[in-house]
């Protein structure tokens, strides 16, 4: 009998000076039987820092994920069905990013492994075609605090300012400073 996945419910309240946006989002988020609790909260990360101030041009959505190897972790669509945001978590190879740079306006990749500068070192060369790509690197022990927070329903206030992300719970807080290893042009 195949493992079904769990539940999880969030209510996120983000304050993010950096790009002038407070919202509050109710969140259901579907655990993989695969997926580590780091992963799921590094998605909902994701979709806190990548989330749009409005939903004009589509709503940013959890998809079908590890479930699906052909959709990203999240994405938002317009009304007319064109990706306007793929982003993929962890290290994808090349040939996945090429290939969602050209379906999407936008591609963004969170890796948080402590692996990741090997992976990057790797694949950056073969990504100079994908000019609307932007990389992401979390360092691994901040993910792992992050995924020290996980419950199965979490009320998480999420806070950026110059770039640095504080996620707290109401009983701990976790600091995380994302470095960005590559962005579209003029994006630097």
């Amino acid at each position: 009998m195949a493992l079904k996945a769990t539940i999880f419910k969030a209510t996120l309240q983000i304050a993010d000076m950096d790009r002038n946006l407070y919202a509050d989002h109710a969140l259901t988020v579907a655990q993989h039987p695969s997926e580590t609790d780091e992963r799921m909260m590094v998605r909902i990360l994701a979709f806190a820092l990548s989330v749009p101030a409005d939903d004009h041009n589509g709503a940013l959505e959890f998809t079908k994920g590890l479930s699906d190897p052909d959709e990203p972790d999240l994405w938002q669509k317009d009304l007319t069905g064109q990706i306007v945001q793929w982003i993929d978590l962890g290290q994808p190879d090349d040939r996945r990013l090429i290939r969602a740079s050209s379906r999407a306006e936008r591609v963004a990749v969170w890796s948080y492994a402590a692996s990741t500068p090997v992976w990057w070192s790797n694949i950056a060369n073969k990504l100079t075609r994908a000019t609307n790509l932007t990389v992401w690197q979390i360092p691994a022990d901040q993910t792992q605090a992050l995924a020290a927070l996980t419950q199965r329903t979490m009320q998480l206030q999420i806070t950026v300012q110059d770039g640095t992300v504080w996620v707290n719970n109401g009983a701990s807080s976790v600091e995380i400073s994302p470095v960005r290893l590559m962005a579209p042009p003029g994006d630097q």
